[in-house]
């Protein structure tokens, strides 16, 4: 047989060998694992304020409506920068026409623009939103976790949420009756859910607002954080 046959007929059955022992390898490394999962939640109380409130105006002359509806979001705009630790930004803007009773003919421009406010002082937000109350309306409001808050919060959850994986890993390798495991992965990952809070104020009247005389009484609510710990461990039997 010629050499280079010979060498050839080597290598494929060194190859062939390593094969099957990179299976043989595969296979030892999947005996006895097992899934995992813990997880950890924690109540965090809301600590960021949004309002949006709005303009909104109807004119048969549309550049006029929008030279009015911009003088009062300037106005506006000019005064909620005067409130300390206020974030001001302008949110949509939008116009259509207003029709006849037909749907024919354009009768008149509608056009509403949005100012938004965001704050940490929800004292100093609630008395910004009321003063707004006579130039603007009432879009919405809401309340959110500030980010740094929730990291902080999250960076606690993720100790409780190894601990948790290394009880439960412990549990099931004595329920299956091993010596100890070996963690072969891990994954940590973060959610959080906030659903609609219910907001309560006093003196919600037009007239209460038309004055700014009227304060909203607030209650900010929580979200609840959780932080999951997934992975595999191999139990290793006696």
């Amino acid at each position: 047989m010629p050499k280079f046959t010979r060498l050839a007929a080597a290598l494929a059955l060194c190859a062939a060998s390593l094969g099957s022992l990179a299976a043989q390898a595969a296979d030892e490394a999947r005996y006895n694992q097992v899934a995992v999962r813990a997880e950890v939640s924690q109540e965090v109380a809301h600590d960021l304020m949004h309002v949006t409130l709005y303009s909104e105006l109807q004119n048969t002359d549309p550049a006029k409506l929008a030279d009015e509806i911009t003088r009062t979001l300037n106005s506006a705009v000019e005064k909620a920068r005067k409130a300390k630790g206020v974030t001001v930004s302008l949110g949509s803007r939008n116009s259509y026409p207003v029709y006849d009773e037909k749907g024919q003919k354009i009768t008149a421009w509608r056009e509403r623009a949005e100012l938004r406010l965001e704050s940490a002082d929800f004292a100093t937000l609630s008395q910004l939103s009321a003063d707004l109350m006579g130039q603007l309306k009432m879009a919405g409001m809401n309340f959110s976790i500030a980010e740094k808050t929730r990291k902080n919060h999250e960076d606690d959850l993720i100790k409780q949420a190894v601990d948790a994986f290394k009880a439960r890993a412990q549990l099931a390798t004595n329920a299956l009756g091993g010596k100890g495991y070996k963690l072969v992965n891990l994954s940590l990952n973060s959610a959080g859910f906030q659903p609609p809070q219910p907001i309560m104020m006093r003196a919600m009247s037009a007239k209460g607002y038309a004055d700014a005389a009227a304060v909203p009484e607030i209650e900010a609510g929580t979200s609840r954080v959780s932080v999951s710990a997934d992975g595999t461990i191999e139990v290793q039997m006696p």
